[in-house]
């Protein structure tokens, strides 16, 4: 596939706490009226700008701008400032070829102790809540939580966890996928096939063979991986 709509760097970081629930993450909810993903709920991010690029007097590269651009993003949107020397890359997700906006998106996790106020910014993000990540799942899976791929496949690698400090040593160690998915319709809706998808060239969800995707069915998203050639490890770690 071929599209001419630029790709543009950007980052979002997901904030972690611990609670007597586990590991709880804050989700924000963007306004109706948005060019981009309108009525979702997210984490805290945006574009890398200009300024993104200079620390400490001195040029940058993109992935320092968007630690830069994931922490100035965050105070932005809902007045919380994580360390951007703490955050955790876990994987970088480029929007699908169609879409009038295109994006190359790191995806961070950082922890948030303390108990500083959200304070949206009342344009771009309506509504926050803290939740449990596994209650976040819940709520998705219920049809009560509206997000992206990359947002669930972000909550599940998390929820695997019961401590912000374990996950984020676990994931030191985790490889850092980039992901480049293909999007298509399904009689169900629509799935987002990845590669080692058997599909996934073509762009044709009923091609025969491996599956690995997410797939939009009865108001949440599924990932599903099976029969996927080693070269495609799973984007989530698979009991």
């Amino acid at each position: 596939m071929t599209d001419d709509v630029p790709i543009k760097p950007a980052s979002t970081v997901a904030l972690l706490r611990d609670s007597a629930q586990g590991i709880e993450t804050l989700l924000l909810r963007r306004g109706q009226d948005l060019a981009f993903a309108p009525d979702r709920w997210v984490f805290p991010g945006g574009r890398l700008e200009a300024a993104d690029y200079t620390a400490d007097a001195g040029e940058v590269g993109e992935e320092s701008a968007a630690r830069q651009a994931a922490a100035r993003e965050s105070l932005e949107e809902c007045g919380l400032h994580p360390d951007p020397a703490a955050m955790q890359l876990l994987s970088r997700w480029t929007t699908p070829v169609g879409h009038p906006r295109r994006f190359s998106t790191y995806i961070f996790a950082a922890p948030l102790p303390g108990s500083e106020a959200v304070v949206v910014d009342g344009g771009e993000i309506c509504d926050y809540c803290w939740l449990p990540v596994a209650e976040a799942l819940q709520r998705h899976c219920a049809g009560q939580l509206d997000i992206l791929p990359p947002t669930m496949v972000t909550l599940r690698l998390i929820t695997r966890f019961t401590a912000v400090d374990e996950f984020l040593r676990a994931a030191s160690a985790m490889p850092v996928p980039q992901i480049f998915p293909v999007l298509c319709r399904t009689e169900t809706g629509m799935a987002s096939l990845y590669a080692g998808d058997a599909g996934y060239a073509s762009a044709d969800p009923d091609v025969p063979g491996a599956r690995h995707r997410s797939v939009f069915a009865a108001d949440h998203w599924v990932y599903t991986y099976e029969a996927v050639d080693a070269a495609h490890p799973p984007l989530i770690p698979l009991d």
